[in-house]
This record gives C-alpha cells, sequence and structure tokens, in this order.
C-alpha cells in the first residue's frame, strides 16, 4: 500500500518534484509524525496549495461580507422590521457561519486532508454544520409559509403572521435542531472517544446507523422539500391568477385599487424568494442523491462545496430584485449608517429608488 501510495504521489506532485524524493519515507508525510497511526498528509506543489488557499479565502470572505451586508442593512433600517425580513435576517445568519465557520475549516479538511482540530471539536464541529444547514433549510420552510399566507391569505396575514410569533418560530427551529443534531451525534458515540473506529489518527468521519441516516434523510432535506414545493406550487398558481385579473383591470382602463397593488407587490415578493428556494434545492438535491448513490470522492467534495457556495448566492438574489437592498448597501458602504436617524430613513420612497 504504501508503495503505492508512493507512486500516486510521484504521478500527483509532478515530474520536477520526483528529483526532490529519493525513498518512500521522504515522498510520504504524515498530518501527526510523532504517532505511528496517523494519517497521510495529502501533497500538492506550493503553487497548489497557494491557488486553493487563496481561493477558498476569497470565497469564505465573499460569503461573510455579502451576508453581513443582510444583517446590518435588515438590523438598522426600521422599515425593514417585517416578519419576512426576519425569516431573511436569519437565514443570512446561518449563510454567514458557513463562511466564517464551516467554509475555513473545511477547506483545510479538503486541501490536508488532515483534521487538526482535536476528537472533541470533531463532534463539535458536526453538530455545528447540522444546525447551520438544518437551521437554514427551516428558514426557507418559513419563507414558504410566510409566502402562502400572504399571497393566498391576503386578508389574514397581518393576524396570523407578526413579528413576534415569527421570531418565536425561528428561535424554536434553532433550538430543535440544536437538540436534534446533538442527540444523532451523540447516539452515534461521537463522543465517547473510547469506541471511535478511524482508519487513522488525524481525520473526522461521518458516520451513522442507517437507521438514522433515513431519519436524517426524511426529517432534514424530504419532509421539508415536499411541504416547501407543495406551498409554492399552490402561491404561484394564485399568483398566476392575481396578475391575469389585475392586467385584465388595467388593459380595460378599469381602476386598479390599492390592494390590488399590494397583492402585486406581495406576487413579486413570493416571485424573488421562491428563486432562493430553487437555487437552493437545486445546490442540494445532486448532493442528496450523489451521496447515496454514488462512491466518488471527487464528484462528493465538489457538489459538498457547491451546498456551501449557496450561502453566498442569496445576497446576489437580493441585490438583483431588492431595490431595498442596494439602497441599504449604499448607506452602509458609505457610513451614513453612524448618522443620528439614520434607522429611520424611508428606504421605499420614490426620489431614493
Amino acid at each position: 500500500m504504501k508503495g503505492q501510495k508512493g507512486e500516486q504521489n510521484k504521478l500527483l506532485t509532478g515530474g520536477d518534484s520526483l528529483m526532490a524524493y529519493k525513498t518512500e519515507d521522504q515522498e510520504t508525510q504524515y498530518c501527526f509524525p510523532d504517532i505511528n497511526s496517523s494519517c497521510v498528509k495529502e501533497q500538492h506543489s506550493n503553487y497548489g496549495y497557494n491557488i486553493m488557499y487563496v481561493f477558498f479565502s476569497l470565497l469564505s470572505a465573499w460569503t461573510v461580507f455579502l451576508n453581513l451586508l443582510v444583517i446590518i442593512s435588515i438590523s438598522h433600517f426600521k422599515k425593514l422590521h417585517t416578519p419576512t425580513n426576519m425569516i431573511i435576517l436569519s437565514l443570512a445568519v446561518t449563510d454567514m457561519f458557513v463562511g466564517l465557520i464551516v467554509m475555513p475549516v473545511k477547506a483545510i479538511k479538503l486541501i490536508e486532508r488532515c483534521w487538526y482540530f482535536g476528537e472533541t471539536f470533531c463532534g463539535l464541529f458536526l453538530i455545528v454544520i447540522g444546525v447551520i444547514f438544518s437551521a437554514s433549510l427551516s428558514n426557507l420552510v418559513l419563507i414558504a409559509v410566510d409566502r402562502y399566507v400572504a399571497v393566498c391569505h391576503p386578508l389574514l396575514y397581518p393576524q396570523k403572521i407578526t413579528i413576534t410569533k415569527m421570531l418565536m418560530s425561528i428561535c424554536l427551529s434553532w433550538l430543535y435542531y440544536s437538540a436534534y443534531n446533538t442527540a444523532l451525534l451523540i447516539d452515534n458515540g461521537y463522543f465517547d472517544i473510547s469506541n471511535r473506529t478511524e482508519v487513522c489518527y488525524g481525520e473526522c468521519p461521518v458516520m451513522m446507523r442507517f437507521s438514522w441516516i433515513t431519519t436524517d434523510l426524511f426529517m432534514c432535506f424530504i419532509f421539508p422539500c415536499v411541504i416547501m414545493i407543495t406551498l409554492y406550487l399552490r402561491i404561484f398558481y394564485v399568483v398566476h391568477q392575481q396578475v391575469k385579473v389585475i392586467n385584465s383591470l388595467m388593459k380595460g382602463g378599469k381602476c386598479v385599487t390599492e390592494g390590488s397593488v399590494k397583492r402585486k407587490s406581495e406576487s413579486k415578493a413570493a416571485l424573488t424568494l421562491g428563486i432562493i428556494v430553487s437555487v437552493y434545492l437545486l445546490c442540494y438535491i445532486p448532493y442528496y442523491i450523489c451521496s447515496l448513490t454514488v462512491n466518488s470522492s471527487t464528484a462528493i467534495n465538489v457538489l459538498t462545496w457547491t451546498v456551501y457556495a449557496n450561502s453566498g448566492l442569496n445576497p446576489l438574489v437580493y441585490a438583483l430584485f431588492y431595490p431595498w437592498f442596494k439602497k441599504t448597501v449604499k448607506h452602509i458602504l458609505t457610513l451614513k449608517i453612524l448618522q443620528s436617524a439614520s434607522s429611520l430613513i424611508n428606504i421605499f420612497t420614490e426620489n431614493e429608488l
């Protein structure tokens, strides 16, 4: 096996580096050289290391920066304190954590093929990942419910959906998934170091019993996705009918009421948030299918980072479809939010578009 590994290293490192390695011992590098059971470290050229670290660092910084803009915008400007935006705020927090915590740690693991952060943090990190992505999915479900009530039952929306109720729902979803993911890892023995069965020292494997895999797949993906798809099919059907009515009124020269304009605005919001949900599903569905059916580590790594990159895409959707986001970003970057009473600015008035 070591001979084969040495030959693979020769092929990966290229012809020039072959001169630098004369023996098998010199060719093989370990994650923890002082430990006999250490995992073998991945070998790259200095140029390859630099390119990968720069790329993942930029991706992480991009994700954190854009989502931080969303968080500051919604938190600072009073006009943005709506139930829908509370969910967008929660989603931005989860996306920022992906860029701040998940991406850097996973990048090191991908490049080095080594886990340098200890046994205990392995379990804690898996809990963090589980909570972040589960909470992210629950936010999308809340968005679907919010848009369904707003579009399909507009008269009930002010009573049924309030900021207080939405914040309670968000907090409960975070608490639920924190407890769920902690129980999952404890039951699978991630914090019982004596029962860990790593092939070598210096890895953080994801190993679950089949019963937990099935439960997790249903609870954290299939069931939420079915709810979202069902609600959005209903939403888009109602939106289509409403738009037809409004257009027919306008063509007939009849007065379009304020209520009709509001319904059209709600429909546009539903379409924008529907795009976010669609992008999410396009990133996640291939990953789940591949992880269950394909044994290629390369394919799984590519799709995993596609999932992570989704966290940096949501702010771009806001920038494309929400005029208020462009205006709040301009206020933030020009430091106008430091001015007194800047939080009371009406960012929806026409003279600020």
